[in-house]
């Protein structure tokens, strides 16, 4: 299993290693000393199994009470899956990451607390499973415009289906501080997510 560092600190693309045979393939999706040696020391209490065609876009979401760190992986289809740093105060804030994520990449991410989390399907049709550090909690939920065009997100679609939820969420600028995180500096350790 490898650990790959991205342009935002903290989110990580996970790379596990897959035993290919006549049979199919076998990989360890997760383990917990391993992903704590990566600086991954998350204790999971959710999964969730999207499912969505070619074209959707869902997000971009966060949760401000309860936030929640995301573990992202496809088993079938492809995605480009995104991060947004909402941590004020932090180097990378409003900067974003994406990466394509598919049943045949087995690639995942990793996407803390204190980072806005979206993805579009590029594929027909696409199965998404997340592990999450929190629970849902509608009344911590947040969103941001997934076309914000102070992001610059390069989305890999044009015309998305969108819930309503997400065509009425607000750009970023629009945002009180107090639906943001907080980044300490790097005297005062590491940063603070929620």
């Amino acid at each position: 299993m490898k650990f790959h560092s991205t342009a935002l600190s903290g989110v990580i693309l996970v790379e596990p290693a897959v035993f290919r045979d006549a049979r199919g393939f076998f990989m360890e999706t997760y383990h917990q000393e391993r992903f704590a040696d990566a600086g991954i020391d998350a204790v999971f209490v959710q999964d969730n199994h999207s499912s969505s065609q070619r074209g959707a876009v869902r997000g971009l979401h966060y949760q401000i009470e309860r936030p929640q760190g995301k573990l992202v992986r496809v088993v079938a289809g492809e995605i480009f899956d995104v991060a947004v740093d909402l941590r004020r105060g932090s180097p990378t804030f409003g900067r974003w990451f994406g990466a394509p994520l598919s049943a045949e990449n087995h690639l995942q991410m990793w996407v803390p607390a204190g980072f806005a989390h979206g993805f579009s399907v590029t594929s027909e049709h696409a199965e998404v499973i997340y592990k999450c550090t929190n629970g849902y909690y509608p009344k911590g939920e947040r969103g941001l415009r997934w076309d914000d065009p102070d992001l610059g997100i390069t989305w890999p679609v044009s015309n998305p289906i969108l819930s309503d939820k997400d065509k009425r969420a607000p750009l970023l600028r629009e945002v009180p501080p107090s639906d943001l995180f907080e980044w300490a500096t790097e005297s005062g350790g590491r940063g603070e997510e929620g």
